[in-house]
């Protein structure tokens, strides 16, 4: 495995990425050769729009108006050092309940078992307030001791003051720090250099 990847040194410019393939079931999962970075989030939260901005791609991770499209646990290479892995979104995907339950099953079995996943990405949409199930998410990665940023997307809709507040109100509710988190917009790259520089500190070799 590689021992150390720069986020700030690779991500937020144009960058070697490619699609590497699409996991339906563990054991479909690549060989654990690098460092892995998994993002997780509501249905349409703005998740494949941030990986995107991340590697200075627009069309590299499709961004759907159908809620609940991504099924898979979505691997990419970036600089043949690094995964980012886009996980299936939650919250009102339209699928049947046994789809729904096999996503959780394999998810959990991932986030609990993967030894090169370094962290997970929780995506947050900085408009509204806590949501029970990101509160679910992020309480259960606590409990498990598995490294965790919440990123608080679309900055970009409200004002700085706003932003401010809102964030606030959700590190009170998530019950985090302010540099357990980042405010961020995929639309300015507001953020952005908050992002990397978080990204790097789970990606450095202890």
């Amino acid at each position: 495995m590689s021992d150390s990847f720069s986020a700030s040194a690779s991500l937020g410019k144009s960058c070697q990425v490619e699609f590497i393939t699409s996991v339906f079931k563990n054991s479909q999962l690549p060989a654990p050769d690098y460092p892995e970075i998994a993002f997780a989030g509501r249905s349409n939260v703005g998740k494949s729009s941030l990986i995107n901005k991340l590697v200075n791609r627009r069309g590299l991770v499709k961004v759907s108006a159908r809620p609940g499209k991504t099924q898979s646990l979505n691997y990419f290479l970036v600089e043949n050092d690094l995964y980012l892995v886009d996980l299936p979104g939650y919250g009102f995907a339209k699928v049947p309940k046994r789809v729904k339950n096999d996503w959780q099953g394999m998810i959990t079995s991932y986030l609990e078992k993967r030894e090169s996943l370094r962290c997970v990405v929780v995506i947050i949409d900085i408009r509204h307030g806590v949501k029970e199930q990101d509160l679910e998410l992020v309480s259960w990665l606590q409990m498990i001791d598995l490294p965790l940023l919440l990123v608080y997307t679309k900055a970009d809709k409200l004002t700085r003051n706003k932003q401010f507040q809102q964030a606030a109100t959700l590190d009170a509710g998530f019950g985090v720090a302010r540099d357990e988190r980042v405010v961020f917009s995929a639309k300015t790259g507001e953020g952005m250099v908050d992002l990397l520089a978080a990204l790097d500190r789970y990606l450095e070799v202890s």
